[in-house]
């Protein structure tokens, strides 16, 4: 009888384990008070690390997001002031580029290479006022493949550069996702899509965790 029951009990407490929702990487956060504040803004890629980042900075710093995807520049441009609301931030990471980069049914880009940095730099101005810390992610790679909506591995390249100017003219830190995640598409990335598999959103949250601690760091040192 002692047997059964334990294993009734074994056996619920793993229908419960595998049962358990994901915690949802949308829903905000209750600050714990004396915590620096982070924000992250950025598309889908970063909805996919945010909880592997903030697992990661647990302890260190209260990491928020918006309760949406920041989809192309063109909508950071109308939504910044929203998303920052009105409390303190330490340090900001943001990313645009892999909406803006997509081939539309008319052959031309969501958003222009020029209007891209036209609307990275309106941007940027307007997080610089905060006074965080600014740390741009570069766009993570497009694989090969129809891809749908259409996207271009090269294209990536194209915007990173374009993002790599604006942030080197406003001496805004740079973590290279881009770089970081290349040499690891096989075995990260979903095949022929631009989303990564449960590894490769950790791998990014760790490495996104590690470079906002730096500047987390070198803030308290100024």
């Amino acid at each position: 009888m002692r047997t059964l029951l334990t294993l009734m009990l074994c056996t619920a407490g793993l229908a419960a384990q595998t049962t358990s929702p994901k915690p949802d990487p949308l829903a905000p956060i209750t600050d714990t008070p004396g915590l620096p504040r982070v924000l992250i803004l950025g598309d889908s890629i970063s909805i996919g690390y945010v909880l592997d980042a903030r697992a990661a900075l647990a302890g260190a710093a209260n990491v928020h997001r918006p309760k949406e995807n920041c989809g192309p520049s063109t909508y950071g441009v109308q939504m910044v002031e929203s998303w920052l609301g009105k409390g303190k931030w330490d340090v900001i990471h943001f990313n645009f580029g892999l909406h803006d980069l997509k081939s539309m049914f008319d052959g031309y880009y969501q958003v222009s290479p020029d209007d891209y940095e036209r609307n990275l730099r309106r941007i940027v101005f307007r997080l610089k006022q905060t006074g965080a810390r600014l740390i741009f992610a570069t766009t993570t790679p497009v694989p090969e493949g129809n891809l749908s909506p259409p996207r271009l591995p090269a294209d990536v390249v194209l915007y990173n550069n374009r993002a790599l100017k604006v942030m080197k003219e406003n001496g805004v830190a740079v973590n290279d996702l881009y770089s970081f995640a290349l040499p690891h598409l096989g075995e990260w990335q979903l095949p022929a899509n631009v989303h990564f598999k449960d590894p490769g959103s950790a791998a990014l949250g760790k490495e996104v965790a590690r470079v906002i601690a730096e500047q987390l760091k070198a803030g308290k040192a100024k």
